[in-house]
């Protein structure tokens, strides 16, 4: 049996630079000098924000200045954090594609783009910044009544948490965990599945939601149990990262099947499951990921390897994308002696 292997780098969306501040979020006379001076992150419905690109495909939030926005924080704005004297806000703007349609003052030559499918090629300052920015105004367009009395909220403390106004009743933003894990042979095979809705030989680890009144390790023994029918093993941890769509944290592990159990799919949830050798992941992450929706290949430096190719091109084994947890651990694993 193979030696144990592990994470060697931060996941793609873990990775941040900032200081959250959250000793004065709480100081509304702190939270409100921050804004004069400030950056803010732009975001809009789609979770895209601009970006610029540097020479060797590094992407980097295109943030701008607080005075754009006013004297005070507008309604629903979210303190990200500071980094070097700068405090860095999040602000939700309107549909970049109708706001340009309404020629109401977006830049055309400015590029958005999506946390889900550029993430992974955000230098870390922008990853934490956007990751962040995504997350906390997805929970404020999901929570604005109490979940008690149905009374309206209104936002405090920075951005980062609600307050009932009927009833002084706070509320905080909710974050699902989820388990995703790497199943393999102990040797040189990896079990892979894929959904049915995903395209054509696109396959990943398993992974599926915590449910009340559970460990994430008898999550784990559940999950693959009920999605493919297999006992496992040996479960460790591997790592985490936010997976703000809308709130997820994605909770990793590796875990050991014996490949000879019949394998017994979850109908409507795995459409095929496979065992994988070293060697054939290794070729798939060498042949590149596929066009992003975009229209642009995912960069090379973040672990993709070889050149991107079209969605259309039928390829036996596509991975996920550099900017999930997924692609670490599968990257993590295939790197092992």
């Amino acid at each position: 049996m193979r030696a144990a292997f592990h994470l060697d780098d931060l996941p793609r969306l873990s990775r941040s630079t900032v200081d959250r501040r959250e000793q004065v979020r709480g100081d509304p006379e702190h939270v409100a000098s921050t804004w004069p001076l400030a950056r803010v992150v732009r975001v809009d419905p789609q979770g895209r924000t601009p970006v610029s690109e540097d020479a060797d495909g590094t992407l980097r939030l295109v943030d701008v200045s607080s005075r754009d926005f006013g004297e005070a924080p507008p309604e629903g704005a979210v303190l990200l954090g500071e980094e070097d004297g700068t405090a860095y806000w999040g602000v939700r703007v309107p549909d970049v594609d109708s706001a340009n349609d309404a020629g109401s003052g977006f830049s055309a030559t400015e590029k958005w783009r999506d946390l889900r499918v550029s993430g992974g090629d955000l230098d870390a300052h922008s990853a934490g910044l956007l990751t962040t920015a995504v997350a906390l105004l997805s929970w404020h367009d999901r929570a604005r009544f109490c979940s008690r009395d149905g009374s309206p909220m209104r936002a405090i403390k920075a951005g980062w948490a609600q307050l009932c106004e009927a009833h002084d009743h706070e509320e905080y933003p909710r974050t699902d965990p989820s388990m995703i894990c790497l199943v393999h042979d102990g040797a040189d095979r990896v079990l892979l599945a894929r959904q049915p809705i995903w395209p054509a030989g696109r396959y990943s680890v398993l992974a599926g939601f915590v449910e009340a009144g559970e460990s994430l390790e008898a999550c784990v023994a559940r999950e693959c149990a009920e999605e493919v029918g297999v006992a496992v093993t040996t479960i460790t941890y591997l790592g985490s990262q936010p997976w703000p769509f809308p709130r997820s944290l994605m909770i990793g592990f590796a875990a050991v099947a014996d490949p000879e159990q019949t394998m017994q799919l979850q109908e409507g949830e795995i459409e095929n499951a496979r065992w994988v050798t070293r060697d054939e992941l290794r070729a798939a992450l060498e042949a590149g990921d596929w066009m992003t929706r975009e229209g642009e290949s995912p960069k090379g430096a973040h672990g993709v390897g070889g050149t991107a190719f079209e969605a259309g091109e039928e390829r036996e084994l596509i991975l996920p994308g550099g900017v999930s947890i997924a692609r670490a651990m599968l990257e993590a694993w295939a790197a092992a002696a």
